[in-house]
């Protein structure tokens, strides 16, 4: 059955200066366990701990620069481009560019506090 989400709901997000996360589809705003969608606002000088989330995480930057660090190299992530991160997978996420970024963070299954795992 067709469901019309007609807003996001704004999230706490982790890292400084702190960023906003607005979930479209998700364990918060739909109840949906198996996917969480949500837009992601960054700006310059954001960065989070480290994380080995237990879920596949798929990224698309809108615009600006996302940068990932993983255990074995890193990348800069540029608006149009995306990268997938595997669960189990090492990585730390920031936006040190002067534009900060824009980029929409799929899930699989949905994220959740309980299963990201940040270092702390």
């Amino acid at each position: 059955m067709a469901r019309l989400i007609e807003v996001p709901t704004k999230i706490e997000a982790a890292g400084t200066p702190p960023k906003l996360i607005e979930e479209f589809i998700g364990r918060v705003n739909s109840g949906t366990s198996t996917v969480s969608i949500a837009k992601m606002t960054s700006p310059s000088g954001w960065s989070e701990p480290a994380q080995t989330p237990e879920f596949d995480e798929y990224t698309v930057v809108l615009r600006g620069k996302l940068h990932v660090k993983l255990k074995n190299g890193e990348f800069d992530v540029a608006a149009g481009q995306a990268i997938s991160i595997s669960c189990g997978e090492w990585v730390q996420y920031s936006t040190p560019g002067a534009e900060g970024a824009e980029y929409i963070a799929v899930c699989i299954p949905a994220f959740s506090p309980a299963t990201v795992h940040r270092e702390v």
